[in-house]
């Protein structure tokens, strides 16, 4: 039992903070709209420099302004906005969001505040001339919006991409045949892209509306009469109408400096210092990351010296039941159902640090793991070790800790190594939480120019760099070990 209490200590030190956390994080501020967006959708909200721009966001800011009150926007997945708002994390969600029976289950909407048409985009010459020829072709969407569903629900099952940048992407490399998606993106990436085209008929007309949690009547209703008051007086049409020749500018000024592998590189790069998104991103993963690791490697220690040491003596059957049921739910689902949980269930109610949340997602999830690697190396360790230490006069938590798990740790090395390698990978899914982790850079640089290639390149050589480091100094200290064994 010795061992077991200085092992809680070391689990307090961790839960504590966390709780501190809970308890002291919510923050006291005034009248504030909180605004649920996916910033890759231009011209109704993307990324200009640091800043979050667009339509919706205009439209949010001003009926914010109207009704005394300040606006701030939460950038995530376009899967999560409606999450978001049924969970209380944010007010509102406008991100181009179409009003559909389905949805309308879950949020309420306000009155329309924009319209909109799904359209196809060709490459130019293919033999795509309507919505009739598209019967049997692989067709592009951004997974969870209308031309998603439509398309399933009339044409054929789609391929899913993450946002409308990479669907258009997928076009350009022939990976699809086609892409539907709303038409004043579309417009963009075709007037960026002289090799694509629009069809000229439209497949569907449909309304943009802002949805909000069912329990905030009061707040539907202020969003709706100040809408109508915006859409009287021209404001709504005025905004749209300046984000519309801003775009256009912004095309003309992209194709100007595109020619080019030097010109394509400072325009996703150097331009508008866009390469702090990959490096702010980089300090996100890294800062999850770790942490993430730290939790994961004390928590699975502790989980798998009470899973070997009901193996071998019988004891904690009770802590050994607990301890199987945790791993078998964490290592049973998906570690982005995991997060999602989280953070809209668990913490729902609560202002906590989005960093935090992953950073306890995420070691929670490699506690399971590194359990079950230290696991079998104790087990891998001879029966003789520990009798050994016994018949020395040493307590079975001091032969443990002095004797057993040295060897296990040296034994299981490279295992964790690997571990710590798919942890790192695994952050990348952060954005379904609103943080811009290194992946999500990218896909914001992807969102503005419009350019796959160099944007996933440098994503992918900084998480190869990582592992390449990371693998080194992990066989450092494989030799370091076995050095000391002579």
């Amino acid at each position: 039992m010795r061992m077991l209490s200085k092992w809680s200590i070391m689990i307090w030190m961790l839960v504590l903070p966390v709780m501190l956390c809970l308890t002291g994080c919510k923050e006291e501020r005034g009248p504030e709209l909180v605004m649920a967006t996916d910033a890759t959708f231009p011209p109704y909200e993307y990324f200009s420099g640091e800043e979050i721009v667009g339509i919706d966001v205009d439209v949010v800011a001003e009926i914010a302004r109207r009704n005394g009150m300040s606006s701030r926007v939460e950038n995530m997945k376009f899967e999560s906005v409606i999450a978001a708002v049924q969970s209380g994390k944010v007010s509102l969600a406008a991100a181009g969001i179409t009003v559909s029976a389905d949805r309308e289950q879950q949020v309420n909407f306000t009155r329309p505040y924009a319209r909109a048409m799904q359209v196809v985009i060709v490459p130019q010459g293919a033999d795509i001339e309507s919505a009739a020829h598209l019967s049997g072709r692989s067709i592009g969407v951004q997974s969870g919006t209308t031309g998603d569903l439509y398309v399933a629900e009339h044409i054929g099952e789609p391929e899913r991409f993450a946002n409308g940048a990479l669907a258009v992407a997928a076009l350009v490399a022939g990976k699809v045949d086609a892409v539907v998606l709303d038409n004043l993106p579309a417009e963009k990436h075709v007037a960026r892209n002289p090799k694509l085209r629009i069809l000229p008929e439209p497949l569907t007309a449909e309304e943009y509306a802002i949805a909000v949690n069912k329990n905030h009547p009061q707040l539907l209703s202020m969003l709706n009469a100040t809408l109508e008051a915006m859409e009287q007086d021209g404001t709504l049409a005025r905004i749209a109408e300046s984000y519309l020749n801003r775009q256009d500018a912004e095309v003309a000024d992209e194709e100007a400096t595109s020619t080019g592998l030097v010109a394509s590189f400072y325009a996703n790069f150097v331009k508008n210092s866009r390469w702090k998104y990959l490096a702010e991103g980089l300090v996100v993963t890294i800062e999850i990351s770790a942490a993430a690791a730290l939790i994961g490697i004390i928590l699975g220690s502790l989980i798998g010296i009470i899973r070997s040491t009901a193996d071998q003596t019988g004891r904690y059957r009770v802590l050994d039941l607990l301890c199987r049921l945790y791993l078998t739910v964490v290592r049973g689902t998906p570690v982005v159902v995991q997060l999602l949980i989280i953070y809209f269930v668990i913490f729902g109610s609560v202002e906590v640090s989005k960093v935090l949340v992953a950073i306890v997602a995420f070691g929670l999830n490699s506690a399971a793991y590194v359990a079950e690697i230290i696991r079998s190396g104790i087990m891998a360790v001879d029966k003789g070790q520990m009798e050994a230490g016994r018949s020395l006069g040493l307590g079975y938590g001091y032969t443990m800790r002095s004797i057993i798990m040295p060897q296990a740790f040296k034994n299981v090395l490279p295992a964790l190594g690997n571990e710590f390698i798919v942890l790192l990978k695994e952050t990348s899914i952060c954005g379904y939480i609103a943080l811009v982790d290194l992946t999500k850079g990218g896909d914001i640089i992807l969102s503005q120019t419009y350019d796959a290639f160099l944007p996933l390149l440098a994503v992918a050589l900084i998480y190869l760099s990582m592992v390449v480091v990371l693998s080194h100094l992990l066989k450092k200290l494989e030799k370091r070990l076995q050095k000391n064994e002579r």
